[in-house]
């Protein structure tokens, strides 16, 4: 295999596995934050932000740098169009992980608030959709390369 195509594998390999992760995080993990209690909430938010980190990023990463490789060097049965695309979901993900999840895991590992916790649950549903859209496009990506041998 070339490297375009271990690109594409790799793309696709670590879109799914967040699009699954990502789904598990927001219907179980996030939705149940609320159920630890007040008391202990502190030490379940620092835990989970230093445990959920390798989990999440280092398959981010992988995205991420495939994506950009990519857009960088496209198979030529791929349409450019449809990889900016996929990379710029990419870059909406790491914006909303930025801006918005990784500050309200700050605050909570400050301890328990009640609108911080909604603020998380419901912003995450920016990279569950943007995710989960990857996925389709992933799907789409691997089909039109396959439809071209």
């Amino acid at each position: 295999m070339n490297a375009g195509q271990w690109a594409v594998l790799l793309n696709v390999a670590s879109t799914w596995y967040m699009v699954g992760l990502i789904w598990v995080i927001q219907i179980v993990h996030y939705a149940m934050f609320d159920q630890v209690g007040e008391q202990n909430f502190q030490r379940y938010a620092v835990d989970h932000a230093r445990r959920i980190t390798p989990v999440v990023g280092i398959p981010m990463l992988i995205e991420l740098a495939t994506s950009a490789y990519l857009v960088y060097r496209p198979p030529p049965q791929l349409s450019v169009f449809w990889l900016w695309v996929g990379l710029v979901m990419v870059g909406l993900i790491w914006l909303s992980t930025a801006a918005i999840q990784v500050p309200c895991h700050d605050q909570l590992g400050r301890g328990f608030d009640a609108d911080v916790c909604r603020r998380l649950v419901h912003s995450n549903w920016i990279r569950t959709v943007l995710w989960s859209a990857r996925g389709v496009l992933t799907f789409y990506l691997v089909s039109r390369l396959l439809s071209a041998d």
